[in-house]
């Protein structure tokens, strides 16, 4: 992927020196939909970057200023012209706008470099700061999947499922929402 320069962030490939900063958010994830990635050692976080590095599905996303990861960006092509979305911030560079800048700036590169016509997100009903991005990126909500998909177990082993919303995005409403309001 090219690299991607917004006012505060870079979006780029995965490097070597992203170890740190993946085990700052990976070390515990906030989220269910990210307990499998979850690493416990540094040494650990080193073969995820490893693996990132290798698979073009995951953007890093770094301080401008001092190329630091705070967070990824991950998409998966669903069709020729449909992509998903999904993203994992620090929790420590919460409210400061960095997912929605970084996610806009995405965004419009798959809208206007791969010339993708829609874009999806699968959020888990209780991430509400997901949910939150979603709507600040005027995405629609298309859909509420009851017990959609389960990532962790009941203590008798049983599987908990999520309830999950999806939102979308059209490259038609992405550039009306540009020209008329500078999303």
């Amino acid at each position: 992927m090219k690299k991607i320069e917004t006012d505060r962030l870079l979006l780029r490939d995965f490097s070597k020196s992203d170890s740190q900063g993946l085990l700052e958010y990976l070390a515990n994830p906030r989220v269910n939909c990210f307990l499998e990635d979850k690493v416990h050692t540094i040494e650990e976080a080193v073969l995820k970057v490893q693996n990132r590095k290798k698979d073009d599905s995951f953007v890093a996303v770094c301080l401008k200023d001092s190329d630091y990861l705070i967070g990824e960006i991950f998409y998966l092509k669903e069709d020729q012209d449909t992509y998903s979305i999904g993203w994992h911030f620090n929790a420590q560079y919460e409210g400061k706008g960095y997912a929605s800048e970084s996610v806009k700036a995405f965004l419009e590169y798959l809208f206007t470099q791969k010339d993708v016509r829609r874009v999806y997100a699968y959020v888990e009903e209780d991430n509400y700061k997901s949910q939150k991005l979603c709507e600040k990126l005027e995405m629609r909500k298309e859909g509420y999947f009851v017990e959609f998909i389960s990532f962790t177990q009941y203590e008798d082993g049983t599987p908990k499922y999520e309830n999950t919303l999806q939102y979308a995005l059209l490259k038609k409403e992405w550039m009306k929402n540009i020209s008329s309001n500078g999303l």
